[in-house]
């Protein structure tokens, strides 16, 4: 086990980590970017899709408020919810699941993700869609990506455009927002 001390939004957060985390060693320059672009707001009900450890969720949790707030992964999830109460978030709701699989809430004013990325894009295509029927209308999602030209056609197709954030270390933050019920379907 490791533990991370950082600061993200103006709190001192710490994580609780182990080799077998994503970036066990220092919050993820790529979610640190994410974070910076989200533009989270008091109240608003967020899902940090593939969680991990919980950083992003958790983060959001002390300016949402922890009831608001939806952590999920395929596994792990105990280092989450060991450390929403280490942060003394206790309340936000964590969820095991492939994706939107085995999870059920919806209303999401926003969705924050940092896809694998080694992996096929089946899974990051799941992600988009099915996140998208998640969302309210006017509701965004975020990705942070280091291979953009695939991310930023699906988010296209699915939103009907995308903005793109060039950020430090190759990485790109990808948003988009929920207009209407329907996949805009521009290719």
């Amino acid at each position: 086990m490791a533990q991370i001390d950082t600061e993200i939004f103006g709190h001192s957060l710490s994580f609780m980590t182990n080799k077998g985390c994503f970036s066990p060693q220092s919050v993820d320059r790529g979610t640190l970017a994410l974070l910076a672009r989200s533009n989270v707001q008091k109240g608003n009900k967020v899902h940090d899709l593939g969680c991990g450890y919980g950083a992003a969720g958790i983060a959001c949790a002390k300016i949402t408020g922890e009831e608001n707030v939806f952590l999920s992964d395929i596994k792990n999830t105990y280092l989450a919810a060991e450390n929403a109460k280490l942060n003394g978030v206790p309340g936000v709701n964590v969820i095991v699941s492939d994706g939107y699989k085995a999870f059920d809430e919806t209303g999401f004013d926003l969705i924050l993700c940092n896809p694998p990325y080694h992996s096929d894009f089946s899974i990051a295509k799941h992600f988009i869609e099915k996140g998208f029927n998640r969302l309210i209308i006017g509701g965004r999602m975020l990705f942070v990506v280091k291979r953009l030209k695939w991310y930023k056609m699906k988010f296209t197709a699915i939103f009907g455009g995308v903005r793109v954030y060039e950020e430090e270390g190759g990485y790109y933050v990808l948003e988009s927002a929920k207009k209407t019920d329907r996949y805009a379907n521009k290719f």
